[in-house]
């Protein structure tokens, strides 16, 4: 799986997002069927490419949020706007956004998996979360809430665009205050 897996990205570096299980077969040396095997479709075999990138994604969020100083709030903000303005730019990952396909990956943005990645994501943020009060619950509805401002943002980029500091002030007074009562409440 990991010789396929690798083959496709050689595949998708060099041809593209177009890049199929034909392509990938014949830079093995193998027969269609071989792919096939392992995965039964292109969407498949993308989705599973696309996967395999996400911990090195992962590690980007953490090494951008060790800079980053202050509270909770100011944590989720700039974990979510960076993930955001980082998402459509990452080569592999970006086979689950590019245009046709975002539609299926959002349909998958609250499934179990999806969850339990964003679940992960939310626990690697730097900060103290039992600390602050944030107990299991509240960090799994914490996750889902963060899980649908990225798929409301990658499915639609707003009028005007925001990126940058705009998209940061924009969460700060839209995200950021929930992070604060949640916190409040538990003093």
């Amino acid at each position: 799986i990991e010789r396929i897996l690798e083959a496709t990205r050689a595949c998708i570096d060099r041809e593209g997002t177009n890049a199929g299980i034909a392509d990938v077969a014949r830079t093995l040396g193998v027969t269609r069927q071989t792919v096939y095997r392992y995965f039964p479709s292109t969407e498949d075999l993308h989705r599973a490419v696309a996967m395999s990138a996400t911990a090195p994604f992962l590690d980007r969020v953490d090494d951008h949020l060790a800079g980053v100083i202050g509270a909770p709030a100011d944590i989720v903000v700039e974990g979510l706007a960076f993930s955001i303005e980082r998402l459509p730019h990452e080569p592999y990952l970006g086979l689950l956004l590019s245009p046709g396909r975002v539609g299926a990956f959002a349909e998958g943005m609250t499934s179990p998996a999806a969850l339990a990645l964003g679940r992960l994501i939310v626990e690697r943020f730097p900060v103290d979360w039992a600390m602050h009060g944030f107990d299991s619950a509240d960090l799994d509805g914490l996750a889902e809430h963060l899980l649908r401002m990225t798929q409301s943002f990658l499915l639609d980029l707003g009028t005007p665009v925001r990126n940058g500091a705009a998209l940061r002030e924009y969460f700060a007074i839209w995200v950021g205050p929930a992070i604060t009562a949640k916190v409040s409440s538990a003093r």
